[in-house]
């Protein structure tokens, strides 16, 4: 048996606010910025990590609230996106996204919130397994994100994208990927902080 102890009323607020997180996620750029170290000699410079906040949201509202709070925010996410019409995703909403190539990705949230937040409560918490959580869950969500990139191709649904299957899979996937792994190695570092200030 885990040691999963977020009761139901922390679970629903934990849901709430991924929600909230993921949404905002899609329109904030994920920084990083030089070690610290050589903040006194050269200053303090920001680059940019390529993509938005928007994977690290999923993970941390696992990593936080468990799997049940992590699977129902990302179902309400693309609920919102899909059923009601709200420009949620990147390039709008509506049942028509689902024609996007890059849907797979978001489709990818619900089996990694969920992968993800089973994980983080297996054990008391530390570093590495938060850490292996998250790693598992941007897998997951890359996993399917590439599935559903193939099918969309194979299928015609990407025939109107100016992208080659190749140029779809290394912009979706490859060039995003080291940003995603720097976010989850930050997910986990937060989460594992929060845990035990708040003591769980």
């Amino acid at each position: 048996m885990g040691t999963e102890q977020v009761f139901a009323p922390t679970e629903l607020l934990w849901a709430l606010s991924g929600l909230i997180l993921t949404i905002a996620g899609n329109w904030l750029e994920a920084f990083i910025t030089n070690a610290p170290w050589y903040w006194g000699p050269v200053g303090i410079h920001i680059s940019s990590l390529g993509v938005n906040c928007q994977v690290g949201a999923v993970l941390l509202t696992s990593c936080m609230g468990g799997k049940n709070a992590g699977i129902v925010s990302q179902i309400a996410y693309l609920t919102l996106g899909l059923a009601f019409g709200l420009p949620v995703f990147n390039q709008g909403g509506g049942l028509s996204y689902m024609q996007e190539p890059s849907f797979g990705y978001l489709l990818g949230f619900v089996p990694a919130a969920w992968m993800c937040g089973f994980l983080a409560f297996q054990a008391k918490p530390k570093l590495e397994t938060l850490a292996f959580s998250a790693v598992c869950g941007l897998l997951i969500i890359h996993t399917v994100g590439l599935v559903y990139l193939a099918a969309a191709y194979g299928a015609g649904w990407a025939d109107g994208s100016s992208l080659s299957l190749w140029e779809a899979f290394l912009a979706y996937s490859i060039i995003r990927l080291p940003g995603h792994l720097t976010i989850a190695c930050a997910v986990s570092v937060i989460a594992f902080a929060m845990r035990r200030l708040m003591f769980y």
